[in-house]
């Protein structure tokens, strides 16, 4: 493990040996973001406000995979930021839909070390429209620090992972996320409530598309 991650607050509460279909061994090193009950009811409240679901617990069905960049330069920032329940005042851009944070299920570093910060099946905040259904990807990189060849093979060996355990139809960039607008799977109680996105980047995307080519998962529904 890098020192830097030495430093976060809170321990590493589990390690675990993966294979992926056709790559190397891999490893998920458990990173828990706060999912306390306060987390829970806001998430329980999101999915009916939202999404249009009433539910008794905030899980999901997964049959999405959706890849994000974090905009932070490191992962101890990227977590940081997810790490609360509520949602920072800075963020009010969103903060009408929801006092619910931000959050994904799987951080990945830049040097292709992923952490899980939520159970795979919890419910997370992280793309409009698809969250009651989709498995969220952070990776730590912008439009200024492109994603890695790290992370890129940690990324298939994920999703060939959750595809193992999932009935997962699409992996997305979460740039693509509004093409879903109209399909079977979106669910948004505000047809206006949109924001503009250009991660994980196209050229990843490409790469990732190219290399689970064999896992026939499909992306925008829109013509390419």
């Amino acid at each position: 493990m890098k020192p830097s991650l030495l430093s976060f607050s809170l321990v590493l509460t589990g390690l675990f040996s993966l294979i992926g279909c056709s790559g190397p061994t891999f490893r998920i090193l458990d990173k828990p973001v706060v999912f306390d009950e306060e987390r829970k009811k806001l998430s329980l409240e999101y999915l009916e406000s939202r999404h249009g679901l009433q539910q008794a617990a905030p899980y999901i069905t997964p049959r999405m995979v959706v890849l994000h960049w974090t905009g932070s330069q490191t992962a101890e920032q990227g977590f940081d930021t997810m790490n609360p329940a509520l949602l920072p005042t800075r963020r009010q851009a969103i903060a009408g839909a929801s006092a619910l944070n931000v959050a994904a299920q799987f951080l990945v570093d830049r040097d292709g070390t992923i952490f899980r910060q939520l159970p795979d099946t919890a419910f997370a905040r992280h793309v409009i429209g698809l969250n009651y259904c989709a498995i969220g990807v952070e990776n730590v990189g912008s439009d200024d620090a492109p994603l890695t060849r790290a992370q890129l093979k940690a990324n298939e060996a994920l999703i060939r992972h959750l595809k193992k355990k999932y009935p997962i139809e699409y992996v997305i960039g979460h740039y693509e996320y509004k093409d879903f607008s109209g399909h079977e799977l979106w669910k948004e109680a505000d047809s206006t409530y949109r924001t503009m996105k250009t991660d994980p980047g196209k050229s990843f995307m490409r790469k990732i598309r190219k290399r689970t080519a064999d896992l026939k998962l499909k992306g925008s529904p829109l013509p390419a």
